[in-house]
């Protein structure tokens, strides 16, 4: 047996005392002339036999009752049975109210959501200059970014860093571990070599060196002491300690100083060397390889890589938040930037608007009839009764005129009949 369908809820309310004021006046309007015009049939009937001119005004008050009776039950039928009668082709809108939907949601897509409607439509409208002006409305920017930044904070409530936080760092290590490091070192030294900063790294860690020495020392000088046998005279070390340490000194000075020491040049054809051999030597590769599994492998790097997610999303997040901070700022100055441009610069105007055409037509030739389903579904949905009420009160008031014309204009063609007859009598 099918599940009968939940009805759907009507927008607003029925609940509308302006509108029910006016339909229960037109109606009080429409069956008080048929009223007057069956009193005054009447009164023809009982007290106007043999006054000619009576026979004009009977023709006018029966014709009017005709024509009141009629449009009665034209809009009558409309909504419900006449007198509650199970008359033919009546209560319209009751029993076709699928089909009514359905026309109205085929209607729609034939005549609005078709391209070449929605494109002559965009054609007429300034779409890049309308945006533009509403990003660039006073506080528009700050308050789009606020926005921006309120969505960020709801999204990151919704991820589960206990869910997000191993896939992170699954994907980081995925990533590493398929990227062969032995290119990247080697891309990496050839920029330092072509721009001579392996020189540079050299004379740094010269000056370093010696900067080590000299602030250790009287620790070389105890080890020394230390390791002399005890029959040698302490002034036998001091000269000996004295002669290797400023040899030591004046080496690395003389290294630092000579941009062309051998020493340099020799350092610059090993490493040279070495990343020719990254490039072209598998054991050297497979070296690095191995040493870079290590280094993944690592408890501290492992944890450094499953704390990505939680540092990057509370950095975000904090600054999302923050309204003087970076982020909010460049991103409220991206906005203000991108209004200007969509109000200024041509070629960006003429790239929004041609998109905007382009996709308005994509998405009606790709979702009218979907819409148009939706339409027909909706109506098919609603309450029968209440949907009758609804269409009742919406366009009742300008049916009971309907009724009021049929009345004056029924009495006027009886009377010109009526007249007519006489005349060819």
């Amino acid at each position: 047996m099918p599940v009968p369908r939940p009805l759907a809820p009507l927008a607003g309310s029925l609940d509308d005392p302006g509108r029910a004021r006016d339909l229960a006046r037109m109606k009080r309007l429409a069956t008080g002339l048929f009223v007057v015009a069956a009193a005054v049939f009447l009164a023809c009937v009982l007290f106007g036999s043999g006054v000619t001119w009576v026979g004009y005004v009977r023709a006018t008050a029966e014709a009017s009752m005709v024509g009141a009776l009629a449009d009665w039950f034209a809009v009558t039928a409309l909504f419900r049975h006449p007198l509650r009668l199970p008359i033919p082709h009546t209560a319209i809108i009751p029993r076709k109210k699928d089909q009514i939907g359905e026309s109205l949601g085929a209607f729609v897509q034939e005549n609005f959501l078709t391209r070449a409607v929605v494109e002559h439509t965009l054609d007429s409208m300034d779409v890049p200059g309308r945006l533009g002006t509403f990003l660039s409305a006073p506080g528009r920017a700050e308050r789009l970014a606020g926005d921006a930044g309120a969505a960020l904070t709801a999204l990151g409530d919704l991820l589960r860093d206990d869910e997000i936080q191993p896939a992170v760092a699954a994907l980081v290590d995925r990533k590493m571990q398929g990227t062969p490091a032995a290119p990247i070192v080697a891309r990496t030294l050839e920029l330092v070599v072509d721009g001579d900063r392996h020189q540079e790294v050299l004379s740094v860690a010269l000056r370093g060196l010696a900067r080590f020495l000299e602030e250790n020392r009287l620790v070389f000088r105890a080890q020394l002491g230390d390791a002399s046998p005890s029959w040698v005279p302490d002034w036998v070390d001091d000269r000996l300690f004295e002669r290797v340490f400023t040899g030591v000194r004046q080496f690395l000075e003389e290294v630092g100083d000579d941009p062309l020491h051998e020493l340099r040049r020799a350092y610059d054809a090993r490493l040279r060397a070495y990343i020719h051999a990254l490039r072209t030597d598998p054991a050297t590769a497979a070296r690095v390889e191995e040493l870079k599994k290590e280094l993944l492998e690592h408890p501290a790097v492992r944890a450094w890589s499953g704390s990505l997610w939680t540092q990057a999303k509370n950095s975000l997040l904090a600054a999302a938040a923050d309204p003087d901070s970076e982020l909010r700022a460049r991103l409220a100055g991206f906005i203000r930037e991108g209004g200007l441009r969509l109000r200024t610069d041509p070629a960006i105007r003429d790239l929004v608007q041609r998109q905007a055409r382009g996709l308005a037509g994509y998405l009606v030739e790709r979702f009218s009839g979907d819409l148009a389903a939706l339409v027909g579904t909706t109506v098919a949905r609603w309450d029968t009764e209440e949907t009758s009420r609804r269409i009742e009160l919406q366009v009742g008031r300008d049916l009971q005129w309907i009724r009021v014309n049929g009345t004056v204009v029924g009495g006027l063609a009886g009377l010109v009949i009526y007249t007519i007859g006489q005349l060819l009598g």
